[in-house]
């Protein structure tokens, strides 16, 4: 592919707000819910470069090349290897490992229960799930990264659980399913939560030097936000607008937000711009829709989900 290179935008204006068609969240038990599979879904890996105050993308592939639902890439704290959900043959959702230096991938998890959103957690001796039990409850649950041990349920009372992101060993930020969908803290020594926000998105990320966590919050069909909460003050504040009816979002270890609308991936310096930049556009690969993101945390590294 074309590489591309990101110049910080400072002209003088607000990002449109573009009319969308609604979508519906896809929810972790999609196919009980709706009585149809996940979409099929690639995941794919670009290069990031840094060049001043600009980002360049380059090298895409396909690590999963196959028709069927692959989604939820996480990126292990060293940066070898890729978590991620899949659903096979059986119809089942499992963890598996993409090793980026071998190219070569392993299941973790081989279920009778559906496991989701894989995450290493902050000890790096398990990775976290949100798993649909067999009576659909959504809780979350670890299991050791090793492959030796039974998983451990982390949060007896809280669900339904959509997504979750580590803040501290002891904290997480949940994204509890509701009317409307909210987001909570949880303490896990003592099974506490907090109510903090209320119709949020499923991308919940600490921010890097702070300590802080963004979020989406939808505050109308077609009004979203990405917010930052301040974890010492709790106060809550904007960051940026988001693209149009776009949801998932990373932030590069130097401050920038990525995000994905349709085929095209853009950046924002919440220190300087005024609206989103395109980066990419991966269009003429066949992909239609980018979802999920992740970053490696050197930053040298962009897994996204396409469709």
């Amino acid at each position: 592919m074309s590489r591309l290179t990101h110049v910080p935008n400072r002209a003088v204006g607000r990002l449109a707000t573009l009319s969308w068609l609604a979508l519906s969240i896809l929810l972790l038990n999609t196919g009980a819910t709706f009585g149809q599979a996940p979409p099929d879904a690639d995941i794919f890996l670009v290069d990031l470069t840094y060049k001043g105050q600009g980002i360049q993308v380059s090298n895409l592939i396909n690590i999963t090349q196959r028709k069927g639902y692959d989604n939820q890439p996480s990126f292990t704290p060293d940066g070898k290897c890729l978590l991620y959900t899949s659903m096979r043959e059986d119809e089942q959702t499992d963890i598996y490992r993409f090793d980026l230096q071998s190219m070569a991938t392993v299941p973790l998890t081989q279920t009778p229960e559906g496991e989701y959103s894989p995450t290493v957690t902050p000890d790096t001796d398990y990775f976290s799930v949100i798993r649909v039990e067999s009576d659909k409850t959504q809780r979350l649950w670890k299991f050791p990264i090793s492959g030796i041990g039974a998983p451990v349920l982390v949060l007896e009372n809280v669900k339904p659980v959509g997504y979750h992101c580590w803040l501290t060993p002891d904290s997480l930020a949940l994204f509890i399913l509701g009317t409307p969908n909210s987001l909570q803290l949880a303490r896990v020594s003592t099974g506490d939560t907090a109510r903090m926000w209320e119709r949020i998105g499923r991308s919940l990320h600490k921010i890097p030097g702070k300590k802080a966590l963004s979020f989406v919050h939808k505050r109308t069909s077609v009004d979203w936000e990405i917010k930052q909460l301040d974890l010492q003050t709790n106060l809550i504040t904007v960051i940026a607008p988001t693209l149009s009816g776009s949801e998932d979002f990373v932030w590069t270890p130097g401050g920038l937000l990525l995000m994905a609308q349709g085929a095209g991936l853009y950046v924002f310096n919440p220190k300087i711009d005024l609206r989103w930049t395109q980066l990419a556009d991966f269009s003429s690969v066949g992909i239609k829709q980018i979802t999920r993101l992740a970053i490696d945390p050197e930053g040298k590294k962009l897994a996204l989900v396409g469709q």
